[in-house]
């Protein structure tokens, strides 16, 4: 055989392994990295329209509710904190601006009471007063009970305020604090109007 057909045979031969080398190796062949990332399930959304879920009760709160729970099946610890919080915070804020109308469907008379007194006291000296949370307050649920014909809540505010009192005469004066509270609030069991009322307000360890 002619050595110049020999080369041009093996150059054919050559060719055709490159080419079928080329169809193997130049194709993906079993799993890519990007097929791990396609292959991840996608998060289902909750469905349109349904409740969040509550988070789950501690053993702490259950053994505090356990005296309510027995009367009102329906009371929601994480519910209620939520109010409770909001009171506590338009409370404070509404006591320290002297607005009344806030105040009164928040507080038991005795309490609103209290609070008139202090109130005017401060604009008989002729100074008003603000109030800033430096920090969100931090609130526990310590008890929650039945007294004869109504619900009754304990809750413990641990809060960090900025109060700005101004007066005639005088530079406006910030002061900081640290407050601990236990706050009691009150609603008649089976009533229509679900709303719990600030029944009292005593100091606590912090």
């Amino acid at each position: 055989m002619p050595v110049q057909f020999q080369i041009v045979l093996f150059a054919v031969i050559a060719a055709f392994v490159l080419f079928q080398l080329y169809n193997v190796l130049g194709k993906k062949v079993g799993r890519q990295p990007e097929d791990d990332v396609r292959a991840q399930p996608v998060p289902a959304s909750p469905a349109a329209g349904a409740p969040p879920q509550a988070p789950p009760v501690d053993s702490h709160t259950l053994a505090a509710i356990q005296g309510l729970k027995a009367r009102d099946p329906g009371f929601d610890p994480h519910r209620f904190l939520e109010g409770a919080r909001t009171a506590h915070d338009t409370i404070v804020q509404a006591y320290a601006t002297g607005d009344r109308e806030a105040l009164r469907p928040l507080l038991a008379p005795a309490v609103m009471a209290s609070f008139e007194e202090g109130m005017k006291a401060r604009e008989a000296r002729g100074e008003t007063d603000r109030v800033e949370f430096v920090h969100p307050p931090r609130a526990d649920l310590e008890l929650a009970t039945v007294d004869g014909d109504r619900a009754v809540a304990r809750v413990r505010f641990l809060a960090e305020l900025r109060s700005i009192s101004a007066g005639e005469g005088r530079e406006d004066r910030i002061e900081e604090r640290r407050t601990a509270e236990i706050w009691t609030f009150q609603r008649p069991l089976g009533a229509n109007d679900p709303n719990w009322v600030l029944a009292r307000v005593e100091p606590a360890t912090a």
